[in-house]
C-alpha cells in the first residue's frame, strides 16, 4: 500500500495516505453524521453532525496512526528499520524493512500497537466520563473509546499478519527456536482464521444480513491474501539470506581501464550493445564507475583527449558488496541507495557485478526453495 499523498515525517519516518483512505474518510464521516450521532444525540443541528463527523473521522485516523507509530517506535528502538507508515482502506500499516532479530523483539513490536489503542480507548473513555453532559464533546469521545477498543481487540486476533498473529509467531518462535517453522505455523493459523471469517460471512449473508456478511467475507479474503503474501515473502527472504552474492553475481559486465579515452569507451560501449554503466579498473583494482550521463556531459570534440579517470565517480563514493555477503543484505543496501547494479569487490579487486535483475532471475529459477 504505497502512499498517494505524502504528509511529512515523524521521527524520520515518512507518513502518507493511500488513495483509498479518502474513500473511507467519506464513508466514516457520513456514517457518523447521518446515523450514529443522529441516533445517540438527536438534539444537535445538521451542521453540527457533519462537523463532528469530520473531526471524529480525523481523530479516528489519528488513533490508527498512533497505533502504527507504536509499532514503529519499538522497532526503531530494537534497531529494526522502518520504511514508512501509510494509512489506507483497512486502517494503516507500518512498513518495517526487515524481520526482527529475535522472538522477544517480534513480541515487543507486535504488542506495542494494541497497547497504544487500549491506552487511547481508556483516554477517550475518561474524557466521555468527564464531559458526558456536553453533547458536542461526549459524542466523539464515546465513539472513539469504542472504536479504539475494537481496533485493539480485532488486531489481537491470532490471524497472521494481524498483531495477534505476530504475537503468536513470536511465542512459537521462542518455543521452537526456528523462525521459519514459526512463520509457517503462524501463517497457517492465519489462513484458517481467514477462511473462518469468509465462511461466517457467507452464512451471515445467506441468513439475511447481506451487508455485514459480505463485509466479513471481504475481511477474511483480505486476511487470507495477506497471510499468503507474508509467507511467500518470508520464503523469498530466507532463500536470499542463505545465498551468497558470489553465487549470483555476473562476470559479464562492462569494464574499462582508467587510462582509456572516452572515444575508446564509447566504441567499446557500442560494440557491447550499451551497458548501463562501466566499472573503471586499474589492473583489476576497482577505481570507479562511469555512466553514459557523465560521458555525454563532455563535448564530443574532447572525447579523444579526455581520460575515463577524469570524469568517473571514484570507488570510495560507490556502494560495493563482497562475494561472501548474503544476497538479501546486498539487495536491501541497493534499495536504500537507489541503485540497480553494484560492483562486487574482494579486497580492492573487482570480482563481479550484481544487479536486481540477476536476483530476480535467481528467484524464478528456485520457486520452491525457502523456509
Amino acid at each position: 500500500m504505497e502512499a498517494s499523498v505524502k504528509l511529512g515525517r515523524i521521527r524520520g519516518i515518512p507518513i502518507g495516505l493511500h488513495w483509498s483512505w479518502f474513500l473511507v474518510f467519506v464513508l466514516v464521516t457520513s456514517s457518523l453524521a447521518g446515523g450514529y450521532f443522529v441516533a445517540e444525540y438527536p438534539d444537535l443541528s445538521r451542521t453540527a453532525y457533519w462537523i463532528l463527523g469530520a473531526i471524529t473521522s480525523l481523530l479516528f485516523f489519528g488513533s490508527v496512526l498512533a497505533h502504527e507509530f507504536g509499532h514503529a517506535l519499538v522497532a526503531l528502538r530494537d534497531r529494526v528499520p522502518v520504511r514508512s507508515i501509510n494509512l489506507f482502506f483497512f486502517g494503516g500499516v507500518a512498513q518495517i524493512e526487515q524481520e526482527p532479530r529475535s522472538a522477544a523483539s517480534e513480541l515487543r513490536i507486535a504488542i506495542a500497537g494494541p497497547l497504544v489503542s487500549l491506552s487511547l480507548a481508556g483516554l477517550f473513555g475518561l474524557l466521555y466520563w468527564l464531559d458526558q453532559g456536553v453533547s458536542y464533546l461526549a459524542a466523539p469521545s464515546l465513539w472513539l473509546a469504542r472504536i479504539n477498543l475494537g481496533l485493539a481487540l480485532f488486531n489481537l486476533i491470532p490471524g497472521f499478519p494481524l498483531d495477534g498473529g505476530r504475537i503468536f509467531r513470536a511465542l512459537v518462535w521462542a518455543w521452537t527456536k526456528n523462525f521459519g517453522r514459526a512463520t509457517r505455523i503462524a501463517a497457517a493459523a492465519g489462513q484458517v482464521i481467514a477462511y473462518g471469517f469468509i465462511a461466517y460471512g457467507v452464512f451471515t449473508a445467506l441468513t439475511g444480513n447481506v451487508i455485514n456478511g459480505l463485509w466479513l467475507a471481504f475481511i477474511g479474503w483480505f486476511l487470507q491474501n495477506a497471510a499468503s503474501s507474508v509467507l511467500s515473502q518470508a520464503r523469498m527472504e530466507h532463500l536470499l539470506g542463505e545465498t551468497p552474492v558470489a553465487r549470483v553475481m555476473s562476470q559479464d559486465y562492462g569494464r574499462i581501464s582508467s587510462t582509456a579515452s572516452l572515444d575508446e569507451l564509447v566504441e567499446d560501449w557500442l560494440r557491447r550493445g550499451g551497458a548501463s554503466a562501466y566499472f573503471v579498473i586499474d589492473g583489476n583494482r576497482l577505481v570507479g564507475m562511469v555512466s553514459a550521463g557523465e560521458v555525454s556531459a563532455v563535448p564530443r570534440s574532447d572525447w579523444m583527449f579526455t581520460r575515463v579517470a577524469q570524469i568517473m565517480t571514484p570507488a570510495w563514493r560507490l556502494l560495493v558488496v563482497q562475494p561472501e555477503n548474503d544476497l538479501l543484505a546486498a539487495l536491501r543496501s541497493m534499495e536504500r541507495a537507489g541503485v540497480t547494479m553494484v560492483p562486487v569487490v574482494s579486497g580492492e579487486m573487482l570480482a563481479g557485478a550484481l544487479s536486481r535483475e540477476q536476483a530476480l532471475r535467481y528467484l524464478r529459477l528456485h520457486p520452491q526453495a525457502g523456509i
